[in-house]
């Protein structure tokens, strides 16, 4: 998420006039500079199998202990209660990791992208050139 909200930086960046001169009227720069920053500031988990997160947390436990490298991959996701802290920000977690349990990373990633892309028509220039 940090590297992409990075490279974002460089695209608007290298497009500011543009952005500015043809982007939507209600479109804020600099708030949205702001929002890409604090972005690449969040401390994020480099993952329960890398090594990364808090060494007593549950979900990191589990995970060791079971052997998966995603919780996705998990056959008591349903019942599991080691995600109620993570439920309270993002209540369809574990739904959304039930929709990619055997699915390939690639193919989460392009359906993301097609959506964003008819939801926010503008991020197409944003995630054609992060192909580049």
């Amino acid at each position: 998420m940090q590297e992409l909200a990075r490279k974002y930086e460089q695209i608007i960046k290298h497009s500011q006039s543009a952005l500015e001169k043809w982007g939507p009227k209600e479109f804020n720069f600099n708030q949205f500079m702001k929002g890409l920053a604090c972005i690449k500031a969040m401390p994020l988990c480099s993952g329960c199998r890398k090594g990364g997160g808090n060494p007593t947390c549950e979900i990191r436990i589990c995970a060791l202990k079971k052997n998966v490298t995603s919780c996705s991959q998990c056959n008591a996701l349903t019942e599991c209660k080691n995600f109620e802290s993570l439920e309270q920000s993002n209540p369809r977690i574990k739904d959304e990791l039930r929709e990619i349990k055997n699915v390939d990373q690639k193919r989460v990633i392009e359906k993301w992208i097609s959506k964003l892309k008819t939801k926010w028509p503008h991020c197409i220039l944003l995630c054609e050139a992060t192909k580049r």
